[in-house]
């Protein structure tokens, strides 16, 4: 087939409002048309990114992390959104540690009710993350298929990632917050009236400015340090994450030596934090993103208090192994067959936990 008749074939499925790509086999000489439904079109035709090396990679090999677009604040003040029962839907991921805080608190506050929740699958794909867990491949509240839908509505000029967690506005179908910094404090705080009668108190007024500090730290230095290790395209980049994140993990092993939490034998919000790091270390960030001087269970008291967390159930109930190493391993790996490593063995989680010997 020649040059010209294989652009007149492509010229058939120009104009096709279910063409995303034009396939060509030279072997065969056929145009292979691939369909897409409308919903992948929406997502193609939007200025959405569906992953992180087309915006988040620097010119000299770094990875700096997108900015939160949706910030809206929940409260009684002047341009807050008022808390309502019902009336937002939080959409998360197993293999996504920003989104598993979000989970995390909302159980632990008992927020299940007052906030409704849909899981998108553990591989992204081409559209970025779908919901094809659920029957139809669609969210039963938001009616769906993509969680970029429901950015492209919340503004169609939208230029980045559609990322997890998200907090829908069910009555709108619109994206209010994305913000992972802060959104488990708005459960922790504004959400407070929908709270369990014995919430913990994740977020105390006397511990506050502590907590945002540690957290601070948390992100750039544990939470975002592996992602900067993993996603370098250069040596110098790829060391420097490397050395300060296990900096910092020695630091965390030295002060939880003699407490059970970050912050004596109080949960805080910071635990939760520290925790999504801890839970997918051996499983994805030692193999996949080379962040290998020591395993998780090499640090004896980062490993006895990630397994303390693990042990509640507001833990134990969001954490999936298998579909961490799924995630990680099929979408960041760089392998085109979807292999998933058996190991690690993620049973010595359940291994009992010896008390912290306090001085």
């Amino acid at each position: 087939m020649s040059e010209s008749d294989l652009k007149k074939l492509a010229k058939q499925y120009q104009d096709s409002d279910q063409t995303a790509f034009c396939v060509v086999d030279f072997d065969q000489g056929k145009v292979v048309k691939r369909e897409v439904d409308q919903y992948q079109k929406a997502i193609i035709d939007s200025k959405i990114s569906t992953d992180e090396s087309q915006h988040e990679i620097q010119t000299d090999g770094t990875f700096k992390r997108q900015g939160n677009h949706f910030k809206q604040k929940f409260g009684t003040g002047a341009n807050e959104l008022q808390p309502e029962y019902g009336r937002y839907r939080l959409i998360w991921g197993e293999i996504c540690p920003w989104s598993h805080r979000a989970a995390i608190v909302r159980k632990l506050l008992g927020l299940e009710d007052a906030i409704s929740i849909g899981k998108v699958y553990p591989i992204r794909g081409k559209e970025g993350w779908s919901f094809k867990l659920d029957i139809d491949e669609i969210d039963p509240v938001l009616e769906i298929h993509y969680l970029g839908e429901a950015y492209v509505a919340a503004d169609p000029d939208y230029d980045g990632r559609a990322t997890i967690p998200a907090l829908v506005d069910i009555t709108t179908g619109k994206v209010v917050n994305n913000d992972y910094h802060t959104l488990t404090n708005q459960f922790e705080v504004a959400f407070k009236p929908f709270q369990k009668a014995d919430a913990p108190d994740l977020y105390p007024e006397n511990l506050r400015t502590e907590i945002d500090d540690l957290n601070v730290i948390l992100f750039n230095e544990v939470n975002n340090a592996v992602y900067q290790a993993g996603f370098a395209q250069s040596q110098a980049a790829y060391e420097k994450a490397y050395d300060k994140l296990f900096k910092r993990l020695d630091w965390l092993e030295a002060r939880l030596a003699h407490q059970r939490y970050l912050f004596g034998e109080q949960l805080t919000d910071s635990d939760v934090r520290l925790y999504v790091t801890l839970a997918r270390f051996d499983a994805a960030y030692y193999p996949v993103f080379h962040t290998n001087r020591n395993r998780l269970i090499d640090f004896p008291n980062l490993w006895r208090y990630a397994r303390d967390l693990y042990q509640q159930p507001a833990f134990r109930d969001t954490t999936n192994f298998d579909s961490i190493k799924k995630g990680y391993q099929a979408t960041h790996a760089g392998n085109p067959n979807h292999l998933v490593s058996k190991g690690p063995d993620t049973r010595i989680w359940d291994e009992p936990v010896q008390e912290v010997k306090h001085v």
